[in-house]
């Protein structure tokens, strides 16, 4: 076995229990009543907080690794990506379960009336094509439209980001801050896109001579 593959087996478990443990915390908060006078508001904000960062570390990838040259951190890309799956998930269960107790018609009310809501349904909407085919055999059965599929992320990205800025209506700073890094990780992308774009093309003209 690979030195690689070694280091994978080492700190793929480490990754998954650092993913695991807001929620660990969040359960131990409300385990001891410190989740304040409104739990379920810091439940909800608090998944929706880390479905994001764990959004943008996914997207962060990349960049790191072609500034890096580290292509192990490309083996930890989809557990980043499943697991803000997972807490976006878990803030869609948390608002309709204990926030609207399953209430569909005050939902689509609060849909309607709030449109920071009806973007965040869409990127868990658009987010849930990406997990199911997440794995290897989806990768295999799709071939070249994986990629283009799993490009839909940068939509995902901006429209969780909007969710946040149009939710936040007081202190703007930490809804800045996401929007910040997702601007610079977006525009690192474009040199790299057009210089691959220039390669294929310098290809297939190299191929028609």
């Amino acid at each position: 076995m690979s030195s690689g593959q070694d280091r994978t087996r080492l700190l793929k478990p480490l990754l998954f229990a650092l993913c695991l443990l807001p929620l660990l915390l969040l359960v131990g908060r409300g385990i001891i009543g410190s989740l304040g006078p409104n739990p379920v508001e810091v439940l909800t904000h608090e998944t929706g907080n880390w479905a994001l960062r764990l959004l943008l570390l996914t997207l962060a990838v990349t960049p790191v690794r072609r500034l890096t040259g580290q292509v192990l951190i490309l083996r930890f890309r989809r557990m980043l990506g499943l697991f803000a799956f997972f807490y976006a998930a878990l803030h869609l269960l948390i608002y309709l379960w204990l926030d609207q107790f399953w209430g569909w018609s005050e939902i689509a009310e609060d849909v309607l009336r709030r449109p920071y809501i009806l973007v965040g349904w869409l990127a868990f909407v658009l987010m849930m094509p990406l997990a199911i085919t997440s794995t290897q055999s989806w990768m295999r059965r799709l071939g070249r439209r994986w990629k283009q599929l799993h490009r839909i992320v940068y939509a995902i990205a901006i429209l969780a980001v909007l969710h946040v800025l149009w939710l936040v209506k007081a202190d703007l700073m930490e809804p800045a801050i996401y929007a910040l890094i997702l601007a610079l990780l977006l525009a690192m992308r474009v040199p790299w896109a057009w210089l691959s774009m220039r390669m294929r093309r310098l290809g297939s003209v190299a191929r028609e001579r």
